[in-house]
């Protein structure tokens, strides 16, 4: 009997070890800096995050668009996906022009928009949101609209994008404000990111950029991403540097975000492929083109932000075992916490649930969602 006595509370301090020896129980030190220049919060990454890949796990719960099930649940070519606090999921699909309304268990519930010119009707949407108003924005920029439905599919109003050339991403605040870009056509052809008020009036710049002109092509151009994080407020980054910007509602800068990392070399088998999705070889690339790359990808290539304020960017970097791209992710204050492989990009991650699009072996598209499980 005294021998147990010894061993029980041996076996629990053993235990109680292991516990908080645990990835969701370590205390970590965070190896940046944080500094403030010119009112502005500078945030200053390693290049090593604050966890392992092993703190963030995916489990599978839904998948939609699977063969069997009727033609309400196959889909031509999916853009984005949308899910509104009851978890309905709006997918959009741009060749058929219109969104499919599935419930939080993924039963087919309706379809809202069409394809043609008439109200509420659709050409070839790129992108939805459901707004802080509770509406549904779909950008239609073939058509030169913003188009808005209520969730119940009702048709409301549209907002013209007069002259703006690729108008893209629309992102629209508390306030209705929106966030765009779109290209400038003249002599050079230009980027440029702006916020515009609720009547799609240009408001504000944020950013601008001269893009290649053909016969001059980049096949790896560095791009400019952004979304909205807390209500009113934008984050936007160029990828050409590992840089992140937060700027508020009156385009005032007020945090900037960075992290170190080693350049990912562009292989020649990537440069391939590309001239072979472009142009269909080598041999038909037409003598007055010029191929203009660097040695190195950029930085990220994705950004997006969610509910909680985590920032998620896509690297270049894949994982050695399953190949899939890391991803970067920073917590609501800037700081790099996580690096984990993604199959798919997230379109969204909201309430703890994870939404991205991802092709089956058939050629099938398919929306999952899947619980987010962070060990922190």
């Amino acid at each position: 009997m005294k021998i147990k006595v010894f061993i029980f509370p041996t076996m629990v301090f053993l235990w109680m070890i292991l516990i908080f020896a645990s990835p969701a129980h370590q205390k970590v030190k965070w190896k940046g800096t944080i500094r403030e220049i010119d009112g502005v919060t500078v945030v200053n990454n390693p290049k090593e995050p604050m966890y392992g890949e092993d703190v963030f796990h995916l489990e599978e719960e839904l998948s939609i668009g699977e063969e069997g099930k009727g033609d309400e649940y196959i889909f031509s070519e999916l853009r984005d996906i949308a899910v509104d606090d009851e978890g309905t999921i709006y997918i959009l699909d741009s060749n058929e022009a219109h969104i499919k309304v599935f419930d939080k268990n993924g039963n087919y519930v309706k379809i809202i928009g069409k394809k043609g010119q008439g109200p509420g009707e659709m050409s070839r949407p790129s992108s939805l949101q459901i707004t802080p108003q509770n509406e549904i924005a779909v950008n239609d920029s073939s058509a030169r609209k913003i188009h808005f439905f209520t969730l119940a599919g009702k048709f409301l109003h549209f907002l013209s994008q007069r002259n703006m050339s690729f108008f893209a991403d629309p992102k629209i605040d508390t306030k209705e404000n929106i966030t765009a870009s779109y290209m400038v056509m003249d002599k050079e052809v230009t980027y440029v990111l702006k916020k515009f008020n609720p009547e799609l009036k240009e408001s504000l710049p944020i950013f601008s950029f001269v893009v290649l002109k053909y016969p001059k092509i980049d096949p790896f151009y560095p791009r400019c991403y952004w979304d909205l994080i807390e209500e009113t407020n934008i984050i936007w980054g160029f990828n050409d540097e590992y840089e992140l910007y937060i700027i508020d509602s009156e385009g005032k800068s007020i945090k900037k975000i960075t992290r170190e990392y080693d350049p990912i070399k562009i292989t020649e088998q990537e440069i391939e492929i590309f001239i072979e999705e472009r142009f269909g070889g080598r041999e038909n690339i037409d003598s007055v083109v010029r191929l203009i790359w660097d040695d190195h990808h950029n930085p990220f290539i994705y950004l997006c932000v969610d509910d909680m304020g985590r920032i998620f960017t896509r690297t270049y970097e894949k994982a050695l075992e399953s190949g899939q791209y890391y991803y970067d992710v920073f917590d609501s204050e800037g700081k790099y916490m996580a690096k984990i492989p993604l199959k798919s990009r997230p379109y969204v991650i909201k309430k703890g649930k994870f939404y991205s699009i991802e092709e089956n072996e058939e050629g099938y598209q398919l929306v999952k969602r899947c619980a987010v499980k962070w060990k922190i």
